[in-house]
């Protein structure tokens, strides 16, 4: 009984991913690739900025004593 409800999800599962998932365009996919690469980088720069600031910071700070 357990073996049927396993072999129905699969078979269900595999019918949705097939015949009702609407997949991405080739083109719409290197788009979004492209986006979240730039993204990604701006929030590299940002979080390295922001190390360096606090860095610098902590220096200055522990010079003091």
């Amino acid at each position: 009984m357990a073996k049927n409800k396993v072999i129905n999800y699969i078979e269900e599962s595999y019918d949705e991913l097939v015949h009702k998932v609407s997949w991405p365009t080739w083109s719409e996919l290197q788009g979004s690739a492209i986006v979240v690469s730039v993204a990604s980088l701006i929030i590299a720069i940002i979080v390295f900025a922001m190390d360096e600031v606090f860095r610098n910071v902590l220096l200055q700070f522990y010079k003091l004593f």
